[in-house]
């Protein structure tokens, strides 16, 4: 389960990584709390922050892919993390200062999703340089793993320390801003010789073009990247609906809305840990079964009929949630070309985010006018209706295949490798290839 932590610099990357998504946690909890109450508990507000944080995903994640494949991804890394630190500590003085709007948190949301859409593909595609492909499914659930432990300790943190502070949002910000520096000095400590970089990509026109036209090329990418745009952009915004469910539905404070994050958390983390035991390559069917199931526990949790209802079934929706993050993603890095990796990553997480700055503002007002449950279980059916009908598409593609190997037998013959048939076979396949009308005995 947890073979990947033998490299030291993977070692050293997640044990830092651990405190600083610790502090973002916080940080987000804190920055939505913060907006409902310069907006008096307004839903579409808290949607518009969401979706500027994770908007500039659709402009500027393929750059970051660009920059990724061309630069040395650690020195990207430390420049994205040092940012990411001054814009948390920034925030911070503001709402201690008593000098805080609700347009600065907007335009602070927004500086970070723009550096956030630059690290996200080079954090990513980092992550085979650490631990070499044999790693890499290994090495992407425990970075879920981690990122989900963080989530379950951050916002009880963060909940408790607001509720400490008499509702001031201010120290989670500040705890945020020092959380980077261990990721920095991880980074920066490691040893060069004990990497496995791919071959840096010369700089040249086009690139971006080439990354698109890469993905699109392979049929199972395509899938990968339609179910990321869907469950993102209607599944995934649990940071606007249960922010909702505990002060509208439930009408409670920062404690309970902290608690019931953690209890989502718990779920993820089990879904993260469940999924370290892969280590190949997931299938297409099990995406699309995942998907499906994720979507039905949304409708589930928003049928609950108490907080306390609520608040159990947020753990299997968690974990659902989980085991199809880390599957999509583990599925799209193993099947892109190495040195198309993080443009291939850059356009997953543009299709993962980026529907956020329309699928967030879009649920917090469907639950403002509605009602918070409305939100849940819209997005949820939502989802089961693309996981359907990709396994549709998918079944109806089999169909096909198998229509046409039926219409010609002799491809069947081949079980050797590519070009290549198995000993004692290949006078029969020739027999047969013969007997096929208009073909030529050519063993192929």
């Amino acid at each position: 389960m947890f073979r990947s932590l033998r490299v030291p610099n993977f070692r050293r990357y997640a044990s830092a990584n651990l405190v600083s998504l610790t502090g973002t946690w916080m940080q987000r909890i804190g920055q939505d709390w913060l907006v409902l109450q310069l907006s008096d508990d307004s839903g579409i507000a808290l949607g518009l922050i969401t979706a500027l944080q994770f908007g500039p995903t659709l402009f500027l994640s393929m750059y970051g892919g660009v920059l990724a494949d061309r630069y040395p991804k650690r020195r990207l890394l430390i420049g994205t993390q040092v940012l990411m630190g001054l814009l948390a500590l920034l925030l911070g003085l503001l709402v201690a200062t008593d000098a805080v709007d609700l347009w600065h948190v907007f335009v602070l949301a927004g500086g970070l999703g723009a550096v956030s859409a630059i690290d996200a593909p080079v954090r990513q595609a980092f992550v085979s340089e650490m631990v070499g492909p044999e790693l890499l499914t290994n090495a992407v659930s425990l970075n879920s793993t981690i990122f989900n432990g963080a989530r379950l300790v951050g916002p009880s943190v963060a909940g408790l320390l607001i509720g400490w502070a008499s509702g001031d949002t201010a120290p989670a910000f500040f705890v945020n801003a020092a959380s980077f520096a261990f990721t920095i000095v991880a980074l920066a400590s490691m040893r060069a010789d004990q990497l496995h970089p791919s071959p840096p990509v010369a700089r040249a026109k086009g690139q971006l073009r080439a990354g698109l036209a890469y993905t699109w090329a392979h049929h199972d990418l395509r899938l990968a990247m339609v179910l990321a745009f869907v469950i993102g952009t209607f599944g995934f915004n649990y940071q606007v609906t249960i922010a909702l469910m505990a002060r509208e539905q439930f009408g409670l404070g920062a404690e309970a809305f902290g608690l019931l994050s953690t209890t989502f958390a718990i779920g993820s983390l089990t879904g993260a840990l469940l999924s370290t035991r892969r280590s190949v390559r997931p299938r297409q069917r099990f995406l699309i079964g995942s998907a499906v199931v994720f979507g039905v526990l949304t409708v589930v949790a928003g049928l609950a009929p108490g907080y306390a209802a609520f608040a159990v079934l947020l753990v299997p929706t968690g974990a659902a949630a989980l085991v199809f993050s880390v599957a999509n993603n583990s599925f799209v890095q193993l099947g892109a070309d190495p040195q198309m990796r993080g443009r291939v990553m850059a356009l997953y997480f543009m299709c993962f985010m980026g529907g956020t700055p329309v699928g967030a503002p879009l649920i917090g007002w469907i639950s403002e006018h509605l009602g918070a449950p409305w939100g849940l279980i819209l997005g949820g059916a939502v989802v089961v209706v693309a996981g359907v009908a990709a396994g549709a598409v998918l079944a109806r593609g089999r169909s096909v295949r198998l229509e046409g190997s039926r219409r010609r037998p002799w491809l069947r013959l081949r079980v050797g490798p590519r070009g290549v048939a198995a000993p004692g076979l290949r006078a029969a396949e020739e027999a047969v290839a013969a007997q096929a009308p208009g073909s030529q005995a050519t063993g192929r």
